[in-house]
């Protein structure tokens, strides 16, 4: 009786350690088969790609002015009008010269007394009457009236102001009665004069992307005005020094203000000539470029997420037949927004990991943890 007894637990033992086993199986089974599902792949296949450099810039034209006065005074007339078409040379505002038609009187009428004075001078010098002294005064304040009526004179004909160039006037004259300040620093402006004929773009590149920039390289722009429509341009210039002029250490800046600059990214302008033929585009417009630095047709290529580095270089996992990885040093060539040539190292259809997939050993040992299977 007592062995029948034993009989029936060893059966149930039995029986529970092949449950056990069959469950533990179950689970190993079915984590092998969902990272055998994880593994992602792509090909290596030929493509056209191009790179670029993105920037943002400003629409602005290629030639305007600032048409100013070089004398104070109040402004009079204004005989254009914003979007007027000018010509250089053309009358387009006028300044009250009253004042300085009153000192050209006054300068006249200087210049006639030390005339004069100074023909008295001269014949009283040559009969003896007059010392050489006399005569070289009588002669310095003759030729300072000329000069201060010459002066005077083309302070009068200032008032006439008239466009320095061929263009659109841009943006509202100043009013007449408004008074035209004279200066170098701040001068006040009377009018803008514009060519729009020929447009450019002012563009700010990041220092990582400038060295790929080069002079003659076609570009893309889009504007907010015009959804949908792409814009080209051609670089035209890049400036040799940095947006804020950061390398000049040699400038009145405070630490504070050169430990900011160390710290933030640092820009230099793109100048790019504007294809604007249908006369679409208006200064100030924000403009997204797209700078083709590079282009190669039929070039192999991998998604940059199959591209992989380490101390040794870039390298892919190439997935062979036997469905093992395999780790494949690559020569990298230029990159798009998604792809990246590759120059040496797989050939075209190569199957390439793009997705992390552990390898049997790894799974074991994480199904060997000591946490252990679990139960049934």
């Amino acid at each position: 009786m007592k062995i029948n007894v034993w009989v029936k637990i060893l059966i149930a033992v039995l029986v529970l350690a092949g449950c056990a086993y069959g469950g533990y199986r179950y689970y190993v089974g079915q984590q092998e088969a969902e990272q055998a599902a994880a593994v992602e792949t792509t090909k290596v296949v030929r493509m056209d790609m191009k790179s670029v450099v993105s920037a943002t810039g400003t629409i602005q034209p290629k030639e305007s002015v600032e048409v100013s006065s070089k004398i104070t005074a109040r402004i009079k007339q204004v005989l254009v009008k914003e979007n007027d078409r000018v010509t250089a040379g053309q009358t387009i505002a006028i300044l009250d010269g009253k004042d300085y038609e009153a000192q050209l009187q006054k300068a006249q009428y200087t210049v006639n007394n030390t005339r004069s004075k100074y023909d008295r001078t001269l014949y009283l010098h040559r009969i003896g009457a007059k010392s050489d002294e006399d005569l070289e005064d009588a002669q310095y304040n003759y030729k300072t009236a000329q000069s201060n009526l010459e002066e005077t004179q083309t302070n009068l004909n200032e008032t006439i102001i008239t466009a320095p160039m061929d263009g659109i006037v841009v943006g509202e004259p100043q009013t007449p009665g408004t008074m035209a300040v004279q200066g170098t620093s701040n001068p006040t402006v009377i009018l803008r004069i514009a060519d729009l004929s020929a447009k450019q773009i002012k563009a700010k590149v990041d220092e990582t992307d400038i060295g790929n920039v080069k002079v003659g390289q076609m570009a893309t722009f889009t504007v907010d005005a015009f959804s949908g429509k792409t814009f080209t341009a051609r670089v035209a210039k890049i400036s040799q020094t940095d947006v804020s002029n950061t390398w000049n250490t040699t400038g009145s800046t405070s630490s504070s203000t050169s430990s900011s600059s160390s710290a933030s990214v640092i820009y230099y302008y793109v100048t790019l000539d504007v294809e604007d033929p249908e006369g679409l585009l208006l200064p100030a417009m924000t403009a997204r470029v797209e700078i083709n630095t590079s282009q190669r047709s039929d070039a192999l290529a991998v998604p940059i997420s199959a591209l992989k580095t380490d101390k040794n270089g870039s390298y892919v996992l190439r997935l062979n037949a036997d469905g093992t990885q395999e780790t494949v040093y690559v020569k990298t060539g230029i990159y798009s927004d998604e792809y990246v040539e590759i120059l040496e190292g797989v050939s075209e259809g190569d199957d390439i990991v793009i997705s992390y997939s552990a390898t049997a050993a790894d799974t074991k040992k994480k199904l060997s943890h000591p946490g252990g299977p679990p139960p049934v």
